[in-house]
Parts: C-alpha cells; sequence; structure tokens
C-alpha cells in the first residue's frame, strides 16, 4: 500500500465528466482504501466539474493539503478549466513519467486522467506516483539525479512566481474572455421584463451577454432550447418550478435549465451572465410580472430570507 508523504493532512477534490466518470470512480475508491480523505463531487460537464473542483483547490484552507483529481476523455479540457484559478497547477499525466515531472517541477495540485486513453490499473499507478513524489524530487526530466541548486531555487521561486502572471493592472480588464465578448458594446433592454438588458452575441446557437437589475424578478417562463449560464457579476435565485428545485447563484456559478423546464428568477444585487442556448433565443411566459413578485415574496418569507 502506497504512503503519502505529505506532512499536512491530505484531501482530494474528485470529479469527472461522462467520458472519465468510470476512471473516476476507480480512482476514488483507490484513494479511500489508502484511508485519504475524499471529497467526490460526482459527474457534470467537464468545464463544470473541472471549474468546482479547480475553485475548491484555490480556496482551500492552509492547515490541509487540498489536491484535486479530475477525468474527462482526453484529460487536457479539465485541465485547461481548473487551471483558470490562481494558485492551481493542473496538469495531464498519461503515464507515472508525466506524474513524477508534474509533481517535481511544477509541484502540481490538481492531477488530471485521461478516461478514453487509460486503463484503471495504470491510472493507479500514475496516482500513486503523483501523491508520493514531493516538489523537486528526482525525475525523468533531471534524468532521475537531484536538481541542480540554480534549477532548484529557480522551480522555488516559480511558485510565487506563477500566480501573479496576468495581476497587472494593464492585464485584469482584458483577463476574462467572456467580458472582452461585451466591452464596449451597449446592451439592449429586454422590453418584456423590466431591469433587464441584453446583447446577442451570435444567433442559433445563440450566445449572448444579459444584465438584469438588483431587485428585479424574471415571471416564470420557459424556452423551446436549453440553455447554460455563467453568472459573472452579481447575485441570483432561479427557482425550477418544473423539478421544484431552487439555486443561488454567484459570481462564477453555472447552470443548466432544460428545455421545456418552467423556471422563475429574483435578481438580489445588480447581476450580468453570459448564457448559451442551443438553438435560436425564445421566451414564453407562465404568469404575470405581479405574480412572479408575491410568489419570490413568499418563497423567501417562507424560507427565513
Amino acid at each position: 500500500m502506497a504512503e503519502t508523504t505529505t506532512a499536512r493532512p491530505l484531501k482530494i477534490i474528485a470529479g469527472a465528466d461522462s467520458f472519465g466518470c468510470s476512471l473516476k470512480d476507480a480512482l476514488v475508491s483507490h484513494l479511500r482504501s489508502l484511508n485519504i480523505d475524499v471529497e467526490d463531487l460526482g459527474t457534470s460537464s467537464y468545464y463544470s466539474i473541472a471549474a468546482d473542483v479547480g475553485r475548491r483547490v484555490s480556496s482551500s484552507a492552509a492547515d490541509t493539503e487540498t489536491r484535486g483529481l479530475i477525468a474527462c476523455g482526453t484529460g487536457v479540457g479539465v485541465a485547461i478549466f481548473a487551471n483558470k484559478f490562481p494558485g492551481v497547477f493542473a496538469a495531464t499525466c498519461l503515464s507515472p513519467s508525466d506524474a513524477l515531472n508534474a509533481r517535481s517541477i511544477n509541484n502540481s495540485n490538481v492531477l488530471a486522467v485521461s478516461g478514453n486513453s487509460t486503463a484503471p490499473e495504470s491510472a493507479i499507478e500514475i496516482l500513486d506516483t503523483w501523491l508520493n513524489t514531493p516538489f523537486k524530487a528526482p525525475c525523468p526530466a533531471s534524468e532521475s539525479k537531484p536538481w541542480p541548486e540554480e534549477i532548484s531555487s529557480f522551480l522555488e521561486n516559480s511558485m510565487n512566481d506563477m500566480p501573479q502572471i496576468g495581476a497587472d493592472s494593464d492585464l485584469k480588464e482584458s483577463s476574462c474572455s467572456i467580458c472582452c465578448l461585451v466591452k464596449n458594446r451597449n446592451l439592449n433592454p429586454i422590453d418584456i421584463i423590466p431591469g433587464g438588458s441584453m446583447k446577442i452575441l451570435r444567433e442559433s446557437p445563440t450566445s449572448a451577454i444579459v444584465r438584469f437589475k438588483a431587485g428585479s424578478v424574471e415571471p416564470a417562463h420557459h424556452h423551446t432550447f436549453g440553455h447554460d449560464l455563467v453568472v459573472m457579476e452579481g447575485k441570483k435565485s432561479v427557482w425550477n418550478l418544473t423539478k421544484k428545485e431552487r439555486f443561488d447563484l454567484v459570481v462564477g456559478d453555472y447552470l443548466f435549465t432544460p428545455a421545456g423546464d418552467v423556471h422563475r428568477v429574483k435578481y438580489y444585487e445588480d447581476t450580468e451572465f453570459f448564457i448559451k442556448w442551443d438553438g435560436k433565443w425564445d421566451m414564453f411566459f407562465d404568469e404575470d410580472l405581479e405574480a412572479a413578485k408575491k410568489a419570490v415574496d413568499q418563497a423567501l418569507e417562507n424560507e427565513g430570507k
């Protein structure tokens, strides 16, 4: 049985998309057999699950070493999305040598694996190597020899330097690709919903930037097509009346609403989000605005908010 060399308690945040879920499940079982604390976030779209794992690793407490384990078909997409978060060093590893290099050179704290290319037995070997290789350890890239002092010092300093990349004030304004899509564009009022405005970026399939003023309410409605959204600014609640579920969303949160699901929305702050429909945008109301406001007030009162 492998033993990890970390001095702090180790916790692993795991997740996968549908192409990597079987491999992730096998690796989670292996981690638990080593008595390692694992929080399994389950299966979702690769960008959503990778963002969830990346966010959790990025914001982890200092008293516990928190690492991530993510899987998709190739292991590449999940690594790209997880790496969007400060202090996350996700590496796609297809062999134990990759894992040795990723830990030794990059102090990788998120392991990305390929559900399509890696058998469970091989993945376990990769995982064990990744768990047990210290930062700056001898690895294939160093010809399995200790790193020279100047290289070791460079690697050490890189851990402080890399998170600062893109932190300059000149880059902050354009650091988000989605925000750049709407920069300097005028959003047009949504006449059918007071307080809302929207800019269509592409049609069928449709993508748009949407803004709502604080206090706005979207009456219960549904669409012909399902839609994905990511909150860029603000805070909102979505009541899926078809499924009898409520989702409280803040900056960075993602939500998919299936076609035909009736949903009602409340905006607590000025809120902006990116939204994508599978087809052309449409909207069919299932109640009027006054009824929606009363329903939202009643729901929040019942929940003590």
